[in-house]
């Protein structure tokens, strides 16, 4: 019993130092934005009253790299700090467990079953998101999953849109999947892939843009509930860009208003090899 309780206060300890630890990091991180449209080097306040133009401030990140989620709750809290409301929209939690996320946000649920639930729509990554789930939670900041069952896009990937059954296709918004060249050009630009043929390659960008047009439709139901607010989105960095998502977003509302902001990626996404049809920021210093 004395082993067990020193193990839950160590544990208990290391959560506490974890969470001052990352306050440090954050104010302390030397973090920057490159304007895209202008050239020129931002701190993340610089930048906050171009972002608090948008109604949607997408956030790209490398599911695995902590930097970048770091990153992700800079813009969050600056934004909030500048007094604008924010909403967070996550593409790594899926809509119908929504109720679940509620209940983390409300205090409801341990972390320990929380993480359960994370990795029931996210696999293992719990400690690179943490920190950003804490800050949401202990200050009020409503998170909506915007994702769609992983089973779904993972059949359209190996079986094409079409092969969706009536049950299957009531797990999504109703969207069509009609792959533009242009977005198959795209697709095949940033990852390169053909899959293994030309055929395989069609399936993986009717996945893809599933995924995209889904979260964006389910982005957009959601701000519904919060006029005037910001939803800032997490998502993979191929979702984030320009082409991806806020393309499908903007399809289905043409007015609406969105800032991008990526991930550097050394001599394919810098400061040497960026356009404003890629995204608006991208971040440095990571």
């Amino acid at each position: 019993m004395r082993r067990l309780i020193v193990c839950l206060f160590t544990l208990v300890a290391t959560f506490v130092l974890a969470g001052a630890a990352l306050a440090q990091d954050i104010d302390d991180w030397d973090f920057s934005l490159w304007d895209v449209a202008n050239g020129r080097e931002l701190s993340i306040e610089a930048a906050v009253p171009d972002l608090a133009k948008a109604e949607f401030v997408y956030v790209g990140e490398v599911h695995d790299e902590y930097a970048t989620h770091l990153a992700q709750l800079a813009v969050i809290r600056a934004l909030r700090e500048a007094g604008h409301e924010v909403v967070v929209g996550l593409e790594m939690f899926e809509r119908r467990d929504q109720e679940t996320l509620d209940r983390w946000l409300a205090g409801k649920l341990p972390e320990r079953e929380f993480i359960e639930a994370f990795r029931r729509n996210w696999g293992r990554l719990w400690p690179q998101y943490r920190d950003i789930f804490l800050y949401c939670r202990e200050n009020g900041v409503p998170m909506a999953g915007l994702n769609v069952p992983r089973s779904v896009t993972r059949k359209v990937a190996s079986q094409g849109f079409e092969s969706l059954t009536e049950e299957e296709r009531g797990m999504l918004p109703p969207i069509a999947c009609d792959v533009s060249p242009a977005y198959a050009e795209f697709l095949h630009r940033i990852t390169g892939a053909h899959g293994h043929g030309e055929a395989e390659f069609q399936k993986f960008c009717e996945a893809q843009l599933v995924w995209d047009t889904a979260m964006a439709v389910h982005a957009l139901d959601d701000m519904k509930e919060y006029p005037g607010a910001i939803m800032v989105v997490l998502a993979g960095s191929v979702h984030a860009w320009k082409a991806a998502m806020p393309a499908q977003m903007r399809k289905q509302d043409p007015d609406v208003t969105q800032r991008i902001i990526l991930p550097q990626e050394k001599g394919r996404l810098d400061k040497d090899a960026v356009t404003t049809a890629d995204c608006d920021y991208l971040m440095l210093n990571l």
